[in-house]
């Protein structure tokens, strides 16, 4: 899994929760802001504003417009990105800390750049 996306990025990321089972990430930046690539676990990711995103990793490159209060799952996933809207990203991310059965974070298989739509 890539960096620690609070590591990588520090001034877009904190955590706000965390235990055994899952850490709670915010995520806030403004149009222009880009991340450096950084790796999440499976998350689900709650919208607190809408927003207009370009996810980049392993050479793909996916824009993404999400209104506000959507809730999507987010696979396992190393990606960098872009504010590229007019409005600020503000985001919730809840990290399982447990991969799913019968897989093994890391384990090389190709997931498709961010969230699902369902």
């Amino acid at each position: 899994m890539g960096q620690d996306p609070v590591v990588s990025n520090p001034a877009l990321y904190r955590v706000v929760f965390e235990n055994e089972r899952v850490r709670v990430l915010e995520y806030r930046d403004g149009p222009g802001d880009k991340t450096v690539e950084h790796g999440h676990p499976d998350s689900v990711m709650i919208t607190l504003s809408s927003f207009r995103r370009r996810l980049s990793g392993h050479g793909d490159d996916i824009d993404v417009d999400i209104p506000a209060g959507t809730a999507r799952w987010l696979p396992a996933q190393e990606h960098s990105g872009e504010n590229i809207g007019d409005t600020e990203t503000h985001t919730l991310f809840v990290e399982l800390k447990e991969p799913a059965p019968g897989t093994t974070v890391g384990d090389g298989a190709r997931v498709p750049l961010g969230p699902a739509v369902s």
